[in-house]
């Protein structure tokens, strides 16, 4: 359900004013054994001092340094006691408990880390059910039980089951797939165009041709697929049709995102109805409601409102996208093409591509946003105003008052359901305005093995293996 679960922090309290988080510790927690530790090294509230003090050293030079443009700049982490620890904001942000269970946020122990230096990112040492045994960069990794781990079962047994965990990288996906039927995998995560009609069916279920040997497990991801328009007057070309809003609307209303995610994503995807933002963001079903409906008719009429009947007198629009998502921008530029609109689709390089969108040099484009923690803050920080690019991932350059004024009043309410209702509002003020055409939420997909058992998951795509059995004679 989206919500922040005690770990190596069994407990926590905010402050009033929503700035201080103090953590208590679990005592019961050591680092993965290594030559530099001692047999028992506990993790105290000093470790996480030290690890997210990491994360500011310009020396690290940590790309998780924008998780903490928030921290109080004189004082902000205070070591309590032993299983003590404080965080101090400058303000508060209530989705702050999200940045810290991101990876850059795990515990390290500083006498390793200082040993290997550089070196660290290929001898890591942590708290986690499995460690490091070798690592063949980009080809194979193989990790260890770690037999000290502080999880029990809900029945009491030591976790992880597991004696050991392989992770291969297959940069071809064919050569993937095939060593998957072979037998050479338990598991393998995502679906590609190489494989997915080999493996689902048109209605986004597993192949009966495969249903005795595989599992297919799949969950709502935080993942919206969408193509982005620059709205700003100051941006690209000033006089482009795609400026009038009414023309944003009429695109919105006239793609069939039904039929794209059944004929292009097998429905391995939901299609994108209720706006911007995923449902599982707000975790109920009301939210699932329509907010974007496909009718043709709504769409030519929109056009005609704006000037431009049948599509006249707009120019020529470039869709630009990188070499994964022909298929899907073709499908768009067939949907505009019947309500008068001429696409053409320019396929860059994804670093172009990347450095187009946020430099502004392109006008429409297709891409995606994954969530990095679950609250959907993240999603809804993409239009508010001072945030936009380059300095941020505002690409749209979107601007609204009343958009940046609910954002704001949002980051004061420390009850998750209460942002949600203003959540709710800028969802629908973006469909509005269509700064963005939301296509799919994408799904978390997991072929498994029939004797794999206990593999969990959740919407931000984690993997969690300390609960995994594998039933079979090895």
């Amino acid at each position: 359900q989206m919500q922040i679960q005690p770990c190596i922090a069994k407990s926590w309290t905010i402050s009033e004013d929503g700035k201080t988080y103090t953590f208590t510790l679990r005592d019961d927690v050591f680092f993965h054994t290594h030559e530099l530790l001692n047999e028992q090294r506990n993790v105290v509230a000093e470790d996480f001092a030290y690890s997210l003090g990491r994360i500011l050293d310009p020396e690290v030079a940590s790309p998780g340094l924008w998780l903490f443009d928030k921290l109080d700049a004189d004082n902000p982490f205070a070591v309590i006691d032993k299983h003590t620890f404080s965080i101090t904001l400058n303000q508060a942000f209530p989705p702050f408990l999200g940045l810290l269970t991101m990876p850059y946020c795990s515990v390290v122990p500083q006498e390793v880390v200082e040993h290997y230096g550089a070196d660290f990112r290929a001898n890591p040492v942590g708290t986690g059910p499995f460690k490091m045994n070798f690592w063949y960069e980009g080809s194979r990794l193989s990790l260890l039980k770690n037999q000290r781990f502080f999880q029990k079962s809900d029945s009491g047994e030591q976790l992880p089951y597991l004696d050991a965990v392989s992770i291969s990288f297959v940069r071809d996906r064919t050569t993937q797939f095939l060593d998957f039927l072979k037998g050479e995998y338990d598991m393998m995560s995502g679906l590609y165009n190489e494989y997915k009609n080999e493996l689902l069916t048109s209605n986004g279920t597993l192949s009966p041709a495969y249903a005795d040997r595989f599992v297919l497990l799949q969950e709502p991801y935080l993942k919206t697929d969408y193509l982005g328009i620059i709205v700003s007057d100051e941006e690209v070309n000033e006089d482009s049709a795609l400026k009038n809003k009414l023309v944003r609307q009429a695109i919105n209303a006239a793609i069939d995102r039904k039929s794209m995610v059944k004929f292009i994503k097998n429905n391995a995807s939901t299609a994108a109805e209720s706006g911007f933002l995923p449902p599982s963001c707000l975790n109920d079903e009301a939210d699932k409601s329509a907010r974007i409906v496909y009718d043709k008719d709504k769409a030519r009429r929109l056009l005609d409102q704006a000037g431009y009947p049948n599509g006249r007198g707009v120019e020529p629009i470039v869709l630009s996208t990188t070499s994964g998502y022909v298929e899907l921008c073709e499908f768009v530029q067939h949907q505009l093409s019947q309500i008068g609109l001429n696409v053409s689709v320019d396929v860059l390089p994804t670093s172009s591509h990347r450095e187009g969108v946020s430099q502004a040099r392109v006008e429409f484009f297709r891409k995606s946003w994954i969530a990095d923690y679950s609250d959907g803050e993240n999603f809804l920080a993409l239009f508010y105003g001072p945030n936009a690019a380059p300095r941020g991932s505002n690409y749209t350059r979107f601007n609204n008052a009343r958009y940046d004024s609910l954002y704001e009043a949002s980051q004061q309410l420390t009850v998750l359901k209460d942002r949600q209702v203003l959540y709710r509002e800028m969802n629908d003020i973006i469909t509005d305005e269509a700064p963005v055409i939301p296509l799919f939420y994408d799904k978390v997909m997991r072929f498994v093995r029939k004797d794999v058992q206990g593999i969990k998951s959740n919407a931000m795509n984690q993997l969690f293996l300390k609960e995994v059995r594998i039933e079979r004679d090895l």
